[in-house]
């Protein structure tokens, strides 16, 4: 056989394995009818493993990796066929509660809302939310527990936590807050982040034995710091109160890593411009509500979840956003406390509820996990 020929042999293979996938789904939806009229679950544990001991045995050592990850992803799609069918028609609370934000929420985010940031003015959370929301309310508090605290009692109409930074990673305690708390994402945006070493006047480089700012920003200020000598760092709550603090304090020998803008604010002198490790330093904040929010042109979806402690467990829930040509861009494993080494899962995908087979996607992903979370819809700046 030549290539030609190989090939047109392979396409019969795959004609005639399409036919049989296709029967094979048909008689899924007949035992989906079965299931439901006699309150069965769609999973059955001792059937799976009663198919794929069969399968993996015959089809020998050589092939049996290949046989387990081809009918994991069949059974796999075998249950999401019978998920759907058995629920069909009936309003699960999560589509409930998208389709009550989609009707509800208005075509614009408020003017001049109330919204809370970890800092005070000069912080990046400031500068943060004054571009998501323009003219808004600022309410400054001391961490972020704090932040999604003020959302969820109501006390602010919107929260602005930072989630990552392009040099130095994940903001880990707004993760943990993510199952601590009940709020929603309604936005969220990149913002370009330059730092800037700042004293009080007259102080010199070399007089400076003590700098002080946020562990996000000594983070992404590592090389900067690790070129001066014989100088102690000191993490604080946030890098405007740092610069605030210098301000306050009387020492010519203390500086902190803070905004440019700050200098002017605090009556501070900038000693050094754009000490962070790289020029394209971001970092990306969500804008958080106590309710449901879903305003138009909304792109990005996010969730959280907790899968079974199995393996292929994560890899066959990923596979469902390729089935539907969702592209995931974020993925990120949260060490659950007290636990033997379990994790929560944070997903962002690009998707929007308004497209068709998202929202019934959503409620599979539900069922298929042992706690789903969905932390919204929203645009991204």
């Amino acid at each position: 056989m030549d290539l030609t020929d190989s090939r047109k042999r392979i396409d019969e293979i795959d004609d005639a394995l399409l036919t049989l996938f296709k029967e094979r789904m048909a008689i899924s939806a007949q035992v989906a009818a079965l299931k439901k009229a006699e309150h069965q679950p769609v999973r059955v544990p001792a059937r799976e493993r009663e198919i794929m001991q069969r399968l993996t045995l015959a089809a020998g050592p050589e092939m049996a990796n290949d046989v387990q990850m081809l009918f994991s992803t069949i059974l796999d799609l075998s249950r999401g066929v019978q998920q759907r069918l058995i629920h069909m028609g009936e309003k699960t609370p999560l589509a409930d509660s998208i389709r009550n934000a989609l009707a509800s929420t208005p075509d614009f985010l408020p003017t001049m809302p109330t919204v809370a940031c970890c800092g005070i003015d000069g912080s990046y959370a400031f500068q943060a939310a004054e571009k998501a929301f323009g003219h808004a309310m600022i309410n400054g508090f001391k961490n972020f527990e704090s932040v999604a605290q003020a959302v969820e009692r109501g006390l602010c109409q919107y929260g602005v936590l930072p989630i990552e930074n392009s040099t130095f990673g994940t903001v880990k305690p707004v993760y943990d807050l993510m199952g601590k708390y009940h709020f929603y994402i309604v936005r969220a945006l990149k913002l370009h982040v330059r730092h800037a070493l700042l004293v009080r006047p007259g102080t010199a480089l070399e007089d400076i034995k003590e700098v002080i700012s946020h562990e996000q920003a000594v983070g992404q200020c590592g090389e900067f710091l690790r070129g001066m000598k014989d100088v102690q760092v000191t993490t604080g709550e946030n890098t405007a109160v740092a610069a605030r603090r210098v301000a306050q304090s009387r020492r010519t020998d203390l500086a902190a890593i803070a905004s440019p803008e700050c200098a002017e604010l605090y009556g501070l002198e900038i000693l050094k411009e754009n000490i962070q490790d790289h020029d394209n330093n971001y970092t990306r904040f969500i804008c958080i509500a106590r309710n449901l929010q879903i305003y138009p042109g909304a792109n990005r979806i996010s969730v959280t979840l907790r899968l079974p402690h199995r393996a292929g467990a994560l890899s066959r829930f990923i596979s469902r956003f390729a089935a539907l040509g969702l592209n995931l861009t974020k993925l990120e494993s949260v060490p659950l406390p007290g636990s033997d080494f379990e994790f929560s899962f944070y997903f962002d995908f690009d998707a929007s509820v308004r497209a068709q087979g998202v929202t019934e996607l959503l409620d599979e992903l539900s069922t298929a996990s042992e706690k789903f979370v969905f932390l919204g819809n929203y645009v991204e700046l």
